[in-house]
């Protein structure tokens, strides 16, 4: 089995960053890649709706962990005292993936593919960061913005195949 590789897909709120995940997924699992993502979220998750079953065990129940078996499907809860870096979870909760998309995550040191719409504020890409070089590609609807790597530009046809082999190649290889 080949390696695990991961990247991440990152932006402002409501930059399209889980559109671009679902379509880079979509273009992997054509390519026959067994694709599994990760999405770092900025509030706890919520369970079910209060009073049902699943939501009792988890806020009633206090259970350590939830695992909701149902067709078709299957949901961990877990709780935790600190949030984990996305390879830790990736190597823990995703293994057999031959490409992991991480949505979030910015500020941990992988590839990224940053989603930047002008409406939702600047680009997070900074040269001056010293994770700079981490950026594979930016996509923008700013036609006026240039970085030092490719920037691809909502309204072409064309970028979700080349997004997808610059993924792939730039993607960070999980060790052992």
């Amino acid at each position: 089995m080949a390696a695990t590789r991961i990247v991440s897909i990152i932006g402002r709120h409501n930059a399209g960053k889980t559109t671009l995940l679902v379509a880079l997924a979509t273009e992997f699992v054509r390519r026959k890649f067994r694709v599994m993502t990760l999405k770092h979220g900025s509030h706890p998750a919520t369970l079910d709706t209060e009073g049902k079953d699943t939501w009792r065990h988890w806020q009633e129940g206090k259970a350590e962990r939830v695992l909701l078996e149902a067709p078709g499907a299957r949901l961990l809860l877990e709780r935790i005292q600190a949030e984990s870096d996305p390879v830790t979870l990736a190597r823990r909760y995703l293994d057999g993936a031959d490409i992991v998309l991480a949505e979030g995550f910015s500020s941990h040191p992988l590839p990224k593919i940053e989603v930047h719409r002008r409406q939702c504020g600047p680009p997070v890409f900074d040269a001056t960061r010293p994770d700079a070089a981490d950026w594979i590609a930016i996509l923008s609807d700013d036609a006026s913005y240039r970085a030092p790597f490719p920037v691809f530009r909502f309204s072409d046809t064309s970028w979700l195949m080349t997004l997808a082999n610059m993924a792939w190649d730039r993607a960070q290889v999980l060790g052992p």
